[in-house]
């Protein structure tokens, strides 16, 4: 792209300049001997067309055309602004209707729904596990009862729903669809995203219940049943947001996310599927983090990745399964206790960084969320912030407004060739189950962390109000508290509904259920099934905890 002669002159240019600022550096000194992106790659202080001399305006084409680089829509934001969808759970289900339909009255495009952990990891309310935890980091859903008082009020033909749910996901989603058919919607109507993503449960998170081949399993009949029955629902969401939370880096949280979805397009193409009939409900879920110009090169690299990889590696034709598209949050890893006002400014960073690098969908932090969970003042300046960025920043107004960036297309290139060079070792290593199994990943991750927090404890690594610019500060009040009462009150709901319902057509459920886990039919249909008939999420993972086993931690890190 570049003239050779021309690029001749660059180079001798900058030659001089440096010659010539030399002096003046030595007077004037740079603040710092060596500068470092957020993920700790050495930046230069200045940034030319020799760092991208390779660079070819065919390598990233145009908008909405492979490799996508520049987006998967031809028009983005000037057609249609990116889905506002506001992560929210908590308590009860009515407690979490109520701040439902208050974040549709404040214009959220999207719900997202945040389960507790008994919910994540398939108990109910009343399992002596569940004990403290109920309702206290999302919301508690036993049963299709309390499924039905989520959504109470809320037409699931008219909103699209995310849940971030994972080992028991297939019961969820089947929960879902049984409240819209009370609702008189089809499954056909219903659209959505549920996470689904097992591999970075093992990797980052924690949340597993099965070992890894029955959880594959669950997530390739997720992906045949809803390509016949579900056909707008995107079946997984393939997350870096959780191994970023963990402590990767920008080019790991790519890589790594990347090696997982290969995984599972790997698997559902073993059971038979065709890569094009599930390829385009693929979506994924990546961070934000401060570093503005890393991220935004990071969502590019992304998708220029996986449309290679798509296309080249799995042969796929249908432009949709080439097309990564992904839901946003901003790094919760990033919020500081101290000074919480602070985190207001670095989600406004963060939304920047989501929204140049062109996500489809974003929640945004609130700025308490690193003492408790949000109050609804702090949801509402969450949401004003991306509404704001969406129609006052005037970047929403242009396609891609940083292509051409000699330092965006430079770190767009590292991120790319640091990604795929960790996508080749883990398909050296048998690919991501069996790289997770032998600890490499982890390992990965925890150096990268370990690096990370050095920095920041020997004062390298500045955070605002944290380590540097500390003040005095009271105790933090009107945080949002759960009231220990939601516990007593979900074991009473599950007293009632074993009471009225009829207990023989949930036991024959639960035994076609294990006849179906026994075998290698699709369990989704079972699963339904089941949950029409007001089988606890517990009886329901009880009996596949019975045929699948559970899944051990056993690699010595």
């Amino acid at each position: 792209m570049f003239d050779k002669e021309k690029m001749a002159q660059v180079s001798e240019g900058l030659e001089k300049f440096n010659e010539k600022t030399k002096s003046m550096l030595e007077k004037r000194p740079e603040r710092n001997s060596v500068f470092y992106s957020g993920s700790g790659d050495e930046i230069k202080g200045l940034y030319t067309p020799a760092d991208v001399e390779e660079f070819d305006y065919s390598d990233i084409g145009f908008p909405g055309q492979f490799p996508y680089t520049r987006g998967v829509q031809p028009n983005m934001y000037r057609g249609r602004l990116w889905t506002m969808r506001m992560y929210a759970g908590f308590a009860t289900a009515e407690e979490s209707n109520k701040r439902y339909k208050y974040l549709v009255e404040q214009g959220s495009g999207g719900l997202s729904v945040a389960f507790d952990l008994p919910t994540q990891i398939g108990y109910d309310s009343d399992h002596e596990l569940s004990e403290g935890e109920v309702g206290k980091v999302g919301v508690a859903i036993d049963s299709l009862a309390d499924m039905e008082i989520l959504f109470a009020g809320i037409p699931l033909d008219k909103v699209s729903t995310s849940m971030t749910i994972n080992a028991p996901a297939s019961v969820l989603l089947a929960m879902y669809i049984a409240v819209a058919e009370k609702q008189g919607v089809s499954s056909e109507k219903l659209r959505g995203t549920i996470q689904n993503d097992i591999l970075k449960e093992y990797i980052a998170r924690g949340t597993y219940i099965f070992p890894t081949e029955p959880s594959m399993r669950l997530i390739t009949d997720i992906f045949d049943f809803c390509s016949k029955d579900v056909p707008q629902w995107n079946t997984i969401s393939i997350s870096g947001y959780h191994i970023r939370e963990a402590g990767s880096t920008a080019a790991q949280e790519v890589g790594f996310t990347l090696a997982d979805g290969i995984a599972y397009v790997e698997a559902a193409v073993k059971t038979g599927l065709d890569v094009d009939t599930f390829a385009p409900r693929l979506s994924f879920f990546f961070n934000a983090h401060n570093d503005l110009l890393e991220e935004v090169a990071k969502y590019r690299a992304a998708r220029t990745l996986w449309a290679k990889i798509m296309k080249e590696r799995f042969g796929a034709k249908n432009p949709k399964s080439m097309q990564l598209k992904f839901h946003t949050q901003t790094g919760g890893s990033t919020l500081t206790a101290q000074q919480p006002e602070n985190n207001i400014v670095r989600v406004a960073i963060q939304t920047l960084a989501a929204v140049l690098g062109g996500t489809q969908s974003l929640h945004t932090n609130s700025k308490d969320e690193a003492l408790a969970l949000p109050t609804e003042d702090s949801v509402r300046v969450a949401l004003r912030t991306q509404q704001i960025v969406a129609y006052e920043s005037g970047v929403t107004n242009t396609v891609d407004p940083l292509a051409g960036s000699y330092f965006i297309e430079a770190k767009t290139k590292e991120i790319m060739d640091q990604a795929m060079a960790y996508i080749t070792k883990i398909d050296d290593l048998g690919g991501a189950p069996k790289a997770i199994d032998n600890g490499y990943i982890q390992q990965e991750i925890m150096d990268a962390a370990y690096y990370y927090q050095k920095e920041v404890e020997t004062g390298e690594r500045v955070v605002v109000g944290m380590n540097k610019f500390q003040i005095e500060e009271e105790a933090p009040k009107g945080l949002l508290r759960v009231d220990p009462s939601v516990g007593e009150m979900q074991k009473q709901n599950l007293v009632d509904l074993k009471a009225k319902r009829d207990n023989a057509a949930v036991e024959a459920k639960l035994a076609a259920l294990r006849t179906a886990c026994e075998g290698t039919t699709n369990v989704m249909p079972v699963i339904l099934e089941a949950v029409k008939a007001y089988a606890t999420l517990g009886e329901i993972c009880g009996v596949m905890r019975e045929v699948f086993g559970e899944y051990q931690q056993s690699v010595n890190l």
